[in-house]
């Protein structure tokens, strides 16, 4: 089974510094291989909890390679939730990939476990006969503290249906549950990375990114 590895991470930094350079990132140092896959940036500043900044994905299998190019750039820069990401959040940035595995049908909105699979919902809303549907990665309704219900719920606010949720409602979902590999890393380990494999530091237009701003600017 393919797993979330470490290049992975450092690919979808250097899409995002290729980006601000003009420029097209260094070859991947990993396998290509077909999976669904998603891509996760969050902030982090005076040590506080690193706060979402974008996650965007694909929940079709597609080539990994192009895939984590094209959802880093797309989950940092048109996350329709977040102004995008600009090049001095670079050393503030942790970069989440996932690779998604095992999707089997739910018997019920109840049947998954929280920290271990992620949902994917489907339904038809009562209220405009119109066909609904969200996802949550596996860690989201851990990380958020909720229950089983809580996090039903959510994703139905978050589908888009506004009218009163009921568990007959609950009921007529249909779950998909899927679980995932992933691996965080944050900027500092990135620069580090790239300053052992590589011989210098990150640089966007030949210039070392120093909290962010090019020296002089």
């Amino acid at each position: 089974m393919l797993v979330a590895t470490e290049e992975m991470a450092v690919y979808c930094f250097d899409a995002l510094v290729s980006h601000y350079s003009g420029d097209q990132p260094p070859p991947p140092a990993f396998e290509e291989g077909i999976h669904p896959l998603f891509v996760t940036w969050k902030k982090a500043t005076n040590g506080s909890e690193p706060r979402l900044r974008g996650c965007i994905g694909t929940l079709e299998a597609r080539q990994i390679v192009t895939g984590f190019k094209e959802y880093a750039l797309t989950s940092a820069l048109r996350d329709r939730r977040f102004p995008p990401i600009q090049s001095k959040e670079l050393p503030y940035l942790e970069c989440t990939v996932s690779i998604l595995t095992e999707y089997e049908t739910a018997l019920n909105h109840l049947d998954w476990e929280v920290g271990k699979h992620g949902l994917i919902i489907e339904f038809t809303d009562p209220d405009y006969n119109m066909r609904r549907s969200a996802t949550y990665l596996p860690e989201v309704a851990a990380h958020e503290g909720w229950t089983h219900l809580e996090t039903i719920d959510s994703l139905m606010r978050k589908a888009g249906y506004n009218g009163t949720i009921t568990d007959s409602l609950r009921k007529k979902l249909r779950v998909t549950r899927y679980q995932s590999t992933l691996y965080t890393m944050h900027y500092g380990e990135y620069a580090a990375y790239v300053k052992k494999n590589r011989g210098a530091a990150p640089e966007i237009n030949g210039a070392p990114i120093i909290n962010g701003f090019k020296p002089g600017h």
